[in-house]
């Protein structure tokens, strides 16, 4: 059973000044579509309303830093075809995230703002499901980079379009023939040499090893994937418990997927019933972090001596976790934002509640 405090420890900590009221956000604005010639020859942009709208909600409401590519990356994911929404049309989903675009019925790209995060760490992008979001890219300019690079092995079918969309962005961040002057033909090397550590990327890399049959490699790569490489989310402390079983190691695997279960459940890229399997716990954990969440639960965590905004935080983490296991954000997200007022971070409180 594990303690309160090794929950809340995974959650890095983003103190912010307080936020000034926010205007109710205009309708987003849709770009119409071009004609084909046209298309090559313009750049497709975002509307200025919607943009506005995005860097406006992130200084205002989640009262952070916006990147400073968030303009070019919107640009790029409406020419992909995805549909740029309202930075605060939330309904549905894990509270803590900045909506970008909708790719698909409920698959939406997004910022996460961490309620506690380390000073100057960028707002990763991170793409949205049911029970929490799955990392994209640790950083805004860091997707655009692989988007770029990615679209330059394709280059057969390269679309004109997203280089325009990527403007003064993608010169900044990659030029077009850097993969084939770099000496590598595996766009994989290349992404996680030149670009950064992605997860898909690593998991795709333990794969390919295994299909080779080489387990000592699928376990140095899964091993490595676990170092510290994406603070505050467990996947990869959940894919190296899966992977740990696949090749025979139980006993490990269990101990990797009771270490990831201290990470935020809705940072798993699992649903929570998988990992518990293999870490072989029973409803009794559920149970007891529905205690602890309890007025009574409250009360035992200050009688023990524990200061009363940590007890805000355990709990607002615990609710968190709880509404990843059926993904029942809505039903928890005034009390989360309650614990985080009482915590004393009244922005994330405030960003927390607000919605179109």
């Amino acid at each position: 059973m594990r303690a309160a405090v090794a929950v809340v420890a995974s959650r890095g900590v983003f103190a912010a000044a307080a936020a000034p009221s926010f205007p109710c956000l205009k309708p987003i604005v849709r770009c119409s579509s071009a004609s084909s010639s046209a298309a090559v020859s313009t750049t497709t942009s975002v509307p200025a309303s919607t943009s506005f709208d995005h860097i406006s909600f992130i200084k205002d409401v989640a009262v952070t830093r916006p990147p400073e590519h968030l303009n070019h990356l919107l640009n790029i994911l409406q020419t992909r075809g995805e549909t740029v929404i309202s930075p605060a049309a939330k309904e549905g989903v894990i509270p803590l995230v900045i909506p970008l675009s909708e790719s698909s019925p409920g698959t939406l790209t997004s910022l996460l703002r961490w309620p506690t995060a380390p000073h100057g760490m960028e707002m990763p992008v991170v793409e949205v499901h049911k029970h929490g979001v799955w990392l994209l890219a640790k950083s805004v300019d860091q997707y655009i980079h692989r988007i770029l690079a990615e679209e330059d092995a394709n280059s057969q079918d390269s679309n004109c379009k997203l280089w325009n969309a990527s403007a003064e962005a993608g010169e900044k961040l990659y030029k077009k023939g850097d993969l084939s002057e770099s000496g590598t033909t595996d766009l994989d090397v290349y992404l996680l040499k030149k670009v950064g550590l992605f997860p898909d990327v690593i998991e795709r890399k333990v794969s390919r090893h295994l299909d080779k049959g080489d387990l000592v490699s699928a376990m140095i790569t899964g091993e490595f994937y676990t170092k510290k490489h994406f603070p505050g989310f467990g996947r990869p402390f959940a894919f190296n418990a899966q992977l740990l079983l696949k090749v025979g190691r139980n006993l490990e695997a269990k101990d990797a997927a009771r270490g990831s279960l201290k990470s935020p459940w809705w940072t798993l890229g699992f649903k929570y019933q998988e990992v518990a399997e293999i870490a072989e716990w029973e409803d009794e954990q559920i149970e007891y972090i529905k205690e602890k969440v309890t007025e009574e639960g409250r009360q035992e965590d200050l009688k023990k001596g524990k200061a009363p905004e940590q007890v805000a935080l355990d709990e607002a983490a615990f609710l968190l976790d709880l509404a990843s296991i059926d993904g029942t954000w809505d039903e928890i997200v005034d009390r989360v934002a309650e614990c985080y007022a009482e915590a004393g971070l009244h922005d994330i409180s405030r960003f927390i509640l607000y919605r179109d």
